[in-house]
């Protein structure tokens, strides 16, 4: 079994590899790929080396699985070279998501979608993922009809620049434009602005979570809509999930469906102060779902806070889980 990871020298492939190994997939050889400035570097998988090699290199290797996380112009481009030499590739940009022809795939809810014609599968956006899997169990029960969602996204869901710049300001440094991820200063402040701004007024990655949902949970009739902010913190992603029903719920039910839903731990006790936070969700592959309450104001319609680690279950987890279930289902 080999097993390519494109972009492993960055933020999501060296969570990617520490996933692989961690959860020990059955990859007898890695295909660490990155651009020519990482050419020629090493990286350990299970006590072995090895060698950071190019694109061209990465291809004739002919790894059964690759797994991008390396840009959406390195993916239009490249996915379907990998595709052609015969491996199947599971994509972490935003290139493939709504391409019709294409799977979006979140295991714990639509991985017995995939088939062996499935040769370039999209990992979907990390504050999609998240949401949609406390979404979907309660979507079969009650039928969602409206979701409004705010997010608070740490700085590690933009790369290791933007860390850099949070952590260089913390510490009173001065940088240049250069220098920085965004534009302005991220530190001891708030940016409601993450990806770019489209013709209606919102960015991309607010029209990601609208698109990438309907399209995961196959129904183009929930309506949803986002404000998406980057805020100063690491370890993880925050929303605030407000659903609207069609049928009146249970909030006790609600609970218990998603207490038994695979991938969340439920966090729900606000007597002992017990709540989802991303300093609690770094490094763990779960998301958490807390300060579950009704809408008061509304109809059969319900609070939800829902915390998880970007670049584990919101990135290289769910990219692996993809990877699980294709070896599982023997499709590789």
């Amino acid at each position: 079994m080999k097993v390519a990871v494109v972009g492993a020298t960055g933020l999501v492939g060296s969570t990617m590899l520490k996933v692989l190994e961690e959860r020990d997939f059955p990859a007898d050889v890695i295909i660490p790929v990155a651009s020519s400035r990482s050419v020629g570097k090493t990286v350990t998988f299970k006590g072995k080396e090895f060698k950071v090699v190019g694109m061209e290199e990465g291809i004739a290797a002919k790894a059964d699985i690759a797994i991008f996380s390396a840009g959406g112009g390195t993916s239009l481009e490249y996915a379907p070279r990998f595709a052609e030499a015969g491996t199947t590739v599971i994509d972490n940009s935003s290139a493939w998501r709504m391409d019709p022809t294409k799977k979006l795939v979140v295991p714990e809810i639509n991985a017995n979608e995939l088939t062996k014609d499935d040769k370039i599968i999209a990992n979907p956006n990390c504050s999609t993922i998240q949401m949609v899997l406390a979404l979907a169990p309660l979507h079969k029960r009650y039928t969602i009809k409206r979701v409004v969602v705010s997010t608070y996204q740490s700085v590690t869901g933009t790369g290791k620049k933007a860390v850099d710049q949070m952590m260089r300001e913390r510490a009173g440094e001065e940088l240049t434009r250069e220098e920085m991820a965004y534009p302005y200063k991220i530190d001891m402040n708030v940016l409601p602005h993450i990806d770019v701004f489209l013709e209606n007024g919102y960015t991309k990655e607010e029209m990601k979570m609208v698109n990438e949902t309907m399209k995961i949970l196959n129904d183009q009739s929930i309506k949803l809509t986002a404000t998406c902010v980057r805020i100063p913190t690491m370890g993880g992603h925050s929303e605030s999930v407000n659903v609207e029903f069609e049928n009146e719920f249970d909030l006790a039910e609600v609970s218990g469906i998603l207490q038994s839903s695979d991938g969340i731990v439920m966090e729900d006790d606000v007597t002992n102060l017990v709540y989802p936070m991303p300093i609690n969700a770094h490094n763990r592959n779960e998301t958490f779902v807390g300060r579950l309450r009704r809408d008061e104001s509304q109809e059969n319609t319900l609070n939800m806070w829902i915390v998880s680690d970007n670049l584990r279950k919101g990135a290289a987890t769910n990219a692996v889980q993809i990877a699980e279930a294709l070896m599982k289902n023997n499709l590789v």
